[in-house]
């Protein structure tokens, strides 16, 4: 696994570097710089965890996951240099990077129990342990699966098996935990991918220049500091707080962020495309009308979005809250006592679905002493 390639600076490169009023020297070393900050980040997480619950078994195998993971299969860049150079260290790097991989797989098998829930997923952690011999030690041989429809049914194995026992057998406790590491996981990983993704299919994103490399090289191992972090925070539960909101924001923005960008690109090219066919030139007044667009559109699209969202994956925050909506409509134009009682009980059955509800009204003393 290989977040970032940093191309190699030509005397164009280089050139355009100076012209930012920087040096070949600082790039090499901000590339450094950026790696090093990674595995410094994974290396204290582990340590923080051994440090509080090195009496947990699933804590433990946390930090020997972040550990090898942080420090060879996610920076492998330098270790694949170190081997290059140097042969000897060719088979402990691999090492690292399969014991890495590996226990990253095992780890989302187990987690947040500690056991294999269901049963049969020790048979893929097995399946998952033999392919990755052939991807790490046998690259591109006839023996390496691990790559295709096989890699990516892995990865939604993960996932199925996280969802299973969230909502079969997690405590709620567990499932906060499973919250905050597979939404950290999961924004890392999509963003990691959507970076290179980006990098490598679009042409505008390819050899701009040395400051780009920078960037996405930030943005890249940026992304990947969400794991070990929610792994971190899911593990010692200090301070552990409900993620709800922040999936809930996460989504919200991301949506409107794609519809938006969308209407913006499709409200520029058609302009555009209407001027030319109108006056046979383009117009800056397309930019100034999508961007007014966009401007216009914002509040209220929003406002649907966040509609969209609770009413699909947060059902019953969302008709808690319609319902609490309804009572104090009712509260404010209801004057019968009876009628205001009714509307109290059925409010409090519908948000929190007691098993019983009764209410008991105190009938002051009228009479005058």
């Amino acid at each position: 696994m290989c977040p970032a390639n940093s191309e190699r600076l030509n005397p164009e490169h280089a050139q355009a570097l100076r012209d930012l009023g920087l040096s070949p020297e600082f790039y090499g070393a901000y590339a450094v710089a950026v790696v090093v900050v990674t595995i410094v980040v994974f290396t204290l997480v582990s340590a923080l965890i051994v440090w509080r619950k090195s009496e947990d078994r699933m804590a433990l195998l946390a930090a020997f996951t972040l550990l090898l993971f942080g420090t060879s299969a996610v920076t492998s860049d330098i270790p694949a240099a170190l081997a290059r150079a140097h042969p000897v260290f060719w088979f402990p790097t691999h090492l690292f990077d399969y014991l890495g991989q590996v226990a990253f797989g095992i780890f989302f098998y187990l987690f947040p129990s500690g056991r294999f829930v269901p049963r049969w997923t020790k048979w893929l952690a097995v399946s998952v342990a033999l392919f990755y011999v052939a991807n790490i030690f046998f690259p591109h041989s006839a023996l390496d699966l691990l790559n295709g429809p096989v890699f990516i049914g892995y990865v939604l194995s993960l996932g199925v098996v996280q969802l299973y026992r969230y909502r079969k057998t997690s405590t709620p406790i567990e499932q906060q935990q499973t919250k905050w590491v597979v939404f950290g996981v999961a924004v890392g990983l999509a963003g990691f991918s959507a970076v290179l993704t980006l990098h490598r299919l679009v042409p505008q994103f390819q050899g701009t220049g040395p400051l780009s490399q920078m960037i996405g090289s930030t943005l890249v191992y940026g992304l990947i500091l969400l794991i070990p972090l929610s792994i971190g925070m899911a593990i010692l539960r200090s301070g552990l707080y409900e993620i709800d909101l922040i999936i809930n924001r996460t989504l919200v923005y991301s949506t409107l962020t794609v519809i938006l960008a969308g209407v913006y690109i499709g409200g520029v090219i058609g302009l555009q495309s209407l001027f030319r066919a109108l006056t046979g030139s383009e117009s800056q007044i397309a930019i100034v009308a999508s961007t007014l667009a966009i401007a216009v559109l914002f509040n209220p699209l929003r406002g649907r979005v966040q509609g969209f969202i609770d009413h699909r994956f947060y059902r019953k925050k969302y008709d808690a809250r319609k319902t609490l909506e309804t009572l104090g409509s009712q509260l404010r134009n209801e004057t019968d006592l009876d009628a205001l009682s009714g509307h109290l009980i059925s409010a409090v059955r519908q948000t929190m679905q007691p098993a019983h509800v009764s209410l008991w009204l105190l009938k002051k003393n009228e009479e005058k002493r």
